[in-house]
């Protein structure tokens, strides 16, 4: 594998003329690269991969070159440094890798259709053009395309049309940009414009397999964010436009090409009638964040990979920021809480984890920067730790210097933290370096000794996990103000408890508001008061009990037995984040069960205890007296009642879909996926079956078939398991985009999991092939790390994945997923027994 080399170094592109010819019916396309630059060395080196070139000149006349493709390479002879003038000839394929330029398929009343996009990041430009494929290799482009085109076809950019020239499309010059973000696509597009205050007109777009309707949301959640965006960053849209495209067949979520934002349908489309509220908010925040980006990440880009985070974190960060004051009534922070809190923790608690800043020293590695955990997830938790030391008008102030002094231009996680320091007059940049430089969180240890209230710290492991002696310093945010702000020490003693107690007339607690990225272990002592202390604790507080408590039980620092009996005394509570907490603890138990056993059954008795109230209270229903917590809820709390095989709420499911059988797209869509998955589970039958797929092959609604990949990954007939194994490699019923569902599904299910398994590493390499250049493409080996919980599995994914540990790209995940299996396998065996003790007293 080729070690990495920056191209920028020998050549620094000013401008590009990019000319493309792309011929659908062929699948092929040639183009013509004219690159005026810097050039500092008399060889050079530009960036292709796939290209089969023809000529290169320089000055307009012959040069030679050659081709590296180990380093995705075209090495030019330009005679002297100075500024030079290449032209490139080429002609290459399109290719179904959803990667460069390719194609999308879909069907309108049963007529398969294609249309063309493109997918740069990280590092596919160099599929379409010769180009210095580094962010930091900016420049202007103008961009020139022509394609078999067919009437009433439509053509987007980056910048808009400018003339249409012997069937050539010309785009106006582009700003100073990454190539990475330079988009376009074609085909017969629908789509609706509005323009914001300030006039940058934006648009949603997508083909005509949807119904207008769908891009209303889409349309009024963009315009809403550009302009919150502009206000809040003091910083103009640099754009004439804003294009949100979704794209059928699209591997990533979303993707922030600057003026042509693409997405996947899923995260962009949506039916005004019939959508749950938890799929707005999901499909509102995508917005917000891609839209987010287009001033940090595009206006201002990250200089190298390795500050990755300083484009996804911040994006992810603001997001919420945007949502929350675009539609405060979802409290969307609480969201936050529920889906990046979670994951961070759980994910960077494993040894082995990447930092949030992390070098790159191989090209296979660039991709597997984007570890979602880590990157967005963890490092959006540590920009909510800084905005809430610094505050918002600190946080905008910062922002608006760091935009002005970088615009059009690159910078690094440094610059950021300079301009916020200036702003809060802190040293943000020593703070944020414990956090972002290394790996892993700590855990905080409460505990009064010898009538003392002492705090430590230490990093926190699920599993085993080196001690190397790390600390950070930890925004306490503690309720007691003899808290210091910034927790520095290893260890801390903050005085006399029954005093301290006494004068605050209320439990100790720490990380209030659970904003920094650590957890506490409170003493028994500590821990009791709050419990035992109901009427102070606000939703997030008991979420962060539970959370907590469901940490520290995976990393043995207390018994999964001893957090049983707590968790009765949350379910009442109609908050939805509590009841999210509530149940990813009561899901973790299942792992210490045994199918068929009593084990099971007590368990299931558990869960018709916790959700008995609320499903008697909120029905299957949409009610007028609902609140946003009751919406969100619902579906949660239903699908306990089901695991627990509560008669009434699986007859009430089946009446359901008796009621709607006819067209089982109208089913309410926040219950709509356990309504499919009862019937599949308890009323499943070969034209049962016949009918969802047939529903999944012929809907265009992305969340509908996600509710009936869902379904069908439960049934338990063999004969129907080994026909849906079948359709992974039919790319015309399971999207490659859409397979990790599928797989992860029938992964899950006891009665398949053998099956799937066989797939995957019988056809390992057809994966590969398919979806190897896929960002996301390791996620397929942490989803079978998140199931396999036997000594068995474990020893059968050692055998099938430890010979891969030397591929770039996938060491780090193997290694780590190795681990999370062991110490999954482990917990089980040391406590299986006490805990379905516990289990069997409370169910």
């Amino acid at each position: 594998m080729a070690e990495l080399m920056r191209f920028y170094q020998s050549f620094q592109p000013e401008h590009y003329q990019v000319f493309l010819d792309i011929n659908r019916a062929q699948k092929r396309f040639s183009g013509r690269t004219t690159i005026t630059g810097n050039a500092k060395e008399a060889l050079v080196s530009v960036h292709q991969n796939g290209l089969e070139i023809e000529t290169v000149t320089a000055a307009g006349q012959n040069v030679p070159f050659i081709v590296d493709n180990d380093a995705d390479a075209l090495r030019v002879e330009v005679g002297q440094p100075g500024e030079v003038t290449l032209v490139i000839s080429y002609t290459a394929i399109l290719t179904d890798s959803m990667m460069g330029i390719y194609p999308s398929y879909y069907q309108v009343n049963g007529v398969q259709k294609e249309l063309i996009g493109t997918q740069f990041e990280t590092n596919f430009a160099r599929q379409a053009f010769p180009c210095v494929d580094e962010p930091e290799a900016k420049a202007t482009f103008d961009l020139a395309i022509k394609f078999d085109e067919h009437r009433g076809e439509t053509i987007l950019s980056n910048m808009p049309e400018k003339a249409v020239i012997d069937g050539v499309h010309h785009f106006e010059t582009t700003v100073r940009m990454s190539t990475y973000l330079v988009a376009f696509a074609f085909g017969e597009l629908q789509g609706i414009q509005t323009k914001t205050k300030s006039g940058v007109q934006v648009g949603v777009f997508a083909t005509k397999a949807h119904q207008i309707n769908e891009l209303d949301f889409a349309l009024d959640i963009a315009k809403r964010s550009i302009e919150f965006f502009e206000d809040f960053y003091q910083t103009p849209y640099p754009l004439p436009h804003s294009w949100q495209l979704a794209l059928p067949d699209f591997s990533a979520g979303a993707m922030e090409n600057w003026g042509l934002v693409t997405y996947r349908e899923a995260y962009l489309l949506l039916d005004p009638d019939n959508t749950a509220l938890d799929v707005k908010h999901r499909v509102a925040t995508v917005i917000a964040h891609e839209l987010a980006h287009q001033w940090f990440g595009d206006l201002v880009t990250m200089q190298w990979w390795d500050d990755l985070w300083l484009n996804e974190s911040f994006a992810n960060m603001m997001e919420y920021v945007a949502i929350d004051a675009l539609q405060p009534d979802w409290h969307i922070w609480e969201s936050f809480q529920t889906s990046e809190a979670a994951a961070a923790l759980q994910r960077d608690a494993t040894d082995g984890v990447q930092s949030v800043h992390v070098q790159v020293n191989n090209p296979a590695e660039i991709d597997a920067l984007f570890d979602g955990a880590i990157v967005y997830a963890k490092g959006a938790r540590m920009l909510v730790m800084v905005r809430a030391l610094i505050g918002d008008d600190a946080l905008r102030a910062g922002l608006q210097a760091y935009f002005a002094a970088h615009q059009f231009d690159n910078a690094t996680g440094a610059d950021l933290w300079a301009a916020l320091g200036k702003a809060a007059n802190l040293d943000v940049g020593a703070i944020m370096h414990s956090w972002l430089e290394q790996p892993g969180y700590p855990m905080v240890t409460a505990k009064v000794v010898d009538g003392q209230l002492m705090l430590s710290q230490q990093q926190f492991f699920i599993g085993e996990g080196q001690e190397v002696g790390r600390k950070w310093q930890i925004p306490l945010k503690s309720n007691y103000i003899v808290a210091p702000l910034l927790m520095t020490d290893r260890e801390l003693v903050l005085g006399d408890y029954a005093q301290l107690r006494a004068a605050n007339g209320q439990p100790f607690r720490l990380n209030v508001g659970n904003e920094s990225h650590f957890i506490v272990n409170y003493d028994q002592t500590l821990l009791n008061d709050i419990l035992n202390n109901s009427a102070d604790r606000t939703p997030i507080a008991q979420l962060q009990i539970l959370q907590d408590l469901r940490l520290l039980a995976e990393g043995r620092q207390i018994s999964y037995a001893d957090v049983v009996p707590v968790l009765a005394s949350f379910a009442k509570s109609d908050s939805n984040v509590v009841a999210n907490a509530l149940y990813t603890v009561a899901d973790n138990l299942k792992k210490f069960v045994t199918p068929g056993e009593a084990s099971e059954q007590h368990l299931r008795n558990f869960f018709n205890q916790l959700s008995a109230g609320h499903v008697a209270r909120l029905g299957w229903t949409v009610q007028a007296t609902d609140t946003n917590d009751d919406q969100l809820m619902r579906p949660t709390v239903l699908r306990a009642a089901l695991y627990a095989k509560n008669q009434a709420t699986i007859d009430a499911a089946h009446a359901l879909f008796q009621a709607n059988q006819a067209q089982l797209g109208s089913l309410p869509a926040a219950v709509r996926v356990l309504v499919l998955m009862n019937e599949v589970q308890n009323f499943g039958n070969g034209p049962l079956y016949n009918q969802l797929l047939a529903a999944y092959r012929q809907t265009s609604d992305a969340s509908y078939k996600n509710d009936l990949s869902a379904a069908l990954t439960r049934t338990s007939d063999p004969e129907l398991i080994a026909t849906l194994i079948t359709k992974f490699e039919d790319a015309r019923t399971i999207k490659p985009q859409d397979l990790r569902a599928w797989f992860r599904g029938l992964l899950a299910n006891d009665v398949s999991q053998q099956a799937t398994w066989d797939w995957i590493r019988n056809d390992w390499q057809w994966l590969e092939d398919t979806v190897g250049g896929d960002m996301e493409f390791t996620t397929y080996i942490t989803a079978i790390a998140a199931i396999f919980k036997t000594p068995e599995r474990l020893a059968e994914f050692k055998a099938f994945f430890e010979p891969k540990r030397n591929i770039p790209g996938l060491t780090r995940e193997i290694t780590m997923d190795i681990k999370v299996i062991e110490s999954r396998v482990a917990l089980i065996e040391d406590q299986k027994a006490a805990v379905n003790e516990a289990i069997a007293k409370c169910g």
